[in-house]
């Protein structure tokens, strides 16, 4: 006698069984919820304009930010203060999306083996942090970051920062003809010290001028 019991394939055996549509639904499943949180975000207005008094980076600035990310420093401390009562005592207001809006690629980092710098600028000297990444341990006798000597001997780059800024700009950083036209003028006699230093100098500097 024949079963009449039908296999349907729209079953959560399918999944259990077979491995390859377990990959695709996983895939699927996660595209849908990204999608889902991410895009609206692009039509957000608190995520897609800067806070006021925000420019885009000055070009010492952004030549220290590319030396903070060829460093490797995101990868021991956030720029991301959260809205967490003993993280704004700390730190300060609690981070903003809009201070955001020119970096590319945003360094919110997610490990702290050292401080959050989202609101470091103007927190110390620039002699501070000039000991500070010669040798830390000159004035955080605790610290375990590794020293950057040859940051204070090593002029900056700049034969390709004309290159950098036009990218940028067509990624929605509204840098002009003539700031582009006058960058690599302006990185001239700097140190890879003297960028990294600006770019520290500056974070968060905004929020605080406006009293968040």
């Amino acid at each position: 006698m024949k079963s009449t019991t039908r296999t349907s394939f729209f079953r959560h055996e399918t999944l259990e069984k077979n491995v390859g549509w377990l990959i695709v639904a996983t895939i699927a499943v996660v595209s849908i919820a990204g999608l889902v949180q991410i895009v609206p975000l692009f039509f957000q207005h608190s995520t897609t304009t800067p806070v006021a008094g925000m420019e885009p980076y000055s070009v010492l600035r952004l030549a220290g930010r590319d030396v903070y990310i060829r460093e490797g420093c995101v990868g021991c401390h956030s720029q991301q203060v959260r809205t967490l009562t003993a993280e704004v005592q700390r730190y300060g207001r609690y981070s903003l999306a809009g201070e955001g809006v020119y970096d590319r690629p945003f360094l919110w980092g997610s490990k702290r083996t050292g401080p959050d710098l989202a609101r470091v600028g103007g927190r110390y000297s620039d002699d501070w942090h000039r000991v500070h990444l010669n040798n830390p341990r000159d004035v955080v006798p605790e610290s375990n970051m590794p020293s950057y000597p040859w940051l204070r001997k090593t002029p900056v780059a700049r034969d390709d920062i004309e290159a950098r800024m036009r990218t940028l700009r067509k990624l929605g950083v509204p840098y002009s003809d003539e700031q582009i036209a006058q960058a690599a003028g302006e990185l001239a006699n700097k140190t890879e010290e003297d960028a990294l230093v600006a770019y520290l100098q500056g974070l968060g500097v905004e929020a605080k001028n406006l009293g968040q």
